[in-house]
């Protein structure tokens, strides 16, 4: 792999940047692998290359029906943060974020890992209440979080509206070492990591079956042909279910859309990253200046990727009462991704009624953050056979033993 360096940059700028190799390799699928992962977007790509990294599983195929990072991966809005409530949650998003943090020296590709902060404000004497417990329970996990009152709020964030008329800023969970990062990049580092152990991105390669024999695994069916594999990885965010249903069995799961938008480009005016759950909106800067903006999920089932009007209405709504400063910027554009909703709002990483084929899916709203941990894990489960301390209680049978991860106000809103 040719390595990324100024000196690289430096020599290629003398020969009028000819010698630049592809990042990635795009060859014909083989007759049979080891695993194969489907679905290429962040999750599907860190659990192939940490199954590399990690446990020296290299003859690996990942199979993505489109464009490598063209699903959920490429249309979020990047928020990386740590501060869940309960116990697993935050143990495996916090093992991402600490990832994150050396995720450009590790993949040798500046990821744009910003780590900004990130505020949940509090709106309601109910929200302080909250925030307080998961501060609190955060404290006990080593997640370093805490909450702030509204002076606070406005010192870290100047142009916030802290007395707004119906949803008053009251105070907010923060956590300083939260932040973003470049969403595609991150695909793209893990990527050419995994082409340069050997490993097959196949694009526009989409799996139309799941092929069995005695209840286990033996392929898939895809539009480049039959594929063989021992064991069979499952990683498509919102399409879950339908690969579940090619595989026989059916998750506790809906899709539906989730939508964001951003502004065209101004000044810098905003450092951190601002979440409203109560008014179900929130706002960063990109490095390009734009304000990128998110809101809630749709409350239909769907599999559309656009956005709709209602949603943006009442988003932009509710964050110009928060950010005035914002009411005469326009639009610049705007999208949808397909997120997978469990009914606790917590992810599944499991293996499934079929033998030696695994799913990592229901991450719903907060998918971009967990995506090197999400990897670790899957990949663990995936050579070992079984979920490993991180993996260990987002299994599917959590659903039958009534077992449940209740995350919903630290994920079922904001992200």
């Amino acid at each position: 792999m040719q390595r990324y360096s100024v000196f690289a940059v430096a020599r290629e700028a003398m020969r009028f940047h000819k010698g630049w190799e592809r990042a990635w390799a795009s060859p014909e699928p083989r007759k049979k692998y080891d695993v194969i992962i489907v679905g290429a977007g962040g999750h599907g790509l860190a659990t192939a290359y940490w199954l590399g990294k990690n446990h020296g599983i290299k003859n690996v195929a990942i199979l993505e029906k489109g464009w490598l990072g063209g699903g959920n991966t490429g249309r979020n809005t990047t928020i990386i943060r740590s501060n869940y409530l309960q116990d697993p949650s935050a143990a495996i998003y916090e093992k991402a974020r600490s990832l994150y943090e050396t995720m450009s020296q590790d993949l040798n590709m500046n990821v744009m890992f910003s780590p900004r902060g990130v505020m949940m404000l509090a709106q309601t004497e109910h929200e302080i209440r909250g925030y307080k417990r998961t501060a609190h329970a955060n404290s006990l996990q080593g997640v370093q979080t805490e909450f702030i009152g509204p002076e606070r709020v406005k010192e870290l964030c100047p142009i916030i509206e802290i007395r707004g008329p119906r949803y008053p800023v009251l105070g907010a969970l923060w956590q300083a070492r939260g932040g973003t990062a470049r969403h595609d990049a991150v695909a793209w580092a893990y990527a050419r990591a995994c082409s340069a152990m050997g490993m097959d991105i196949l694009q526009k390669c989409e799996v139309t079956a799941v092929r069995s024999e005695g209840g286990k695994v033996t392929g898939v069916t895809t539009n480049k042909g039959d594929i063989d594999c021992d064991k069979l990885g499952i990683v498509v965010a919102g399409h879950s279910g339908v690969l579940a249903e090619m595989a026989g069995f059916r998750l506790p799961i809906e899709s539906v859309a989730l939508q964001a938008l951003v502004s065209e480009p101004i000044k810098p005016c905003m450092d951190v990253v601002v979440m409203a759950n109560t008014v179900h909106g929130y706002m960063s800067q990109s490095d390009k200046g734009e304000m990128v903006i998110g809101g809630g999920a749709d409350g239909y089932n769907n599999y559309t990727q656009r956005g709709s009007f209602h949603h943006i209405e009442e988003t932009v709504r509710a964050l110009v009462e928060t950010f005035p400063i914002i009411s005469r910027l326009k639009m610049l554009r705007q999208w949808g991704g397909i997120v997978d909703m469990t009914g606790d709002r917590s992810p599944i990483i499991s293996k499934t009624p079929l033998e030696n084929c695994f799913i990592n899916c229901g991450w719903g709203t907060g998918g971009f953050k967990a995506i090197p941990g999400s990897g670790w894990a899957t990949a663990e489960m995936i050579a070992k056979g079984e979920p490993g301390p991180l993996a260990a209680e987002f299994g599917l049978d959590r659903f039958k033993e009534g077992r449940f991860i209740d995350e919903s106000v630290a994920a079922g809103v904001a992200h």
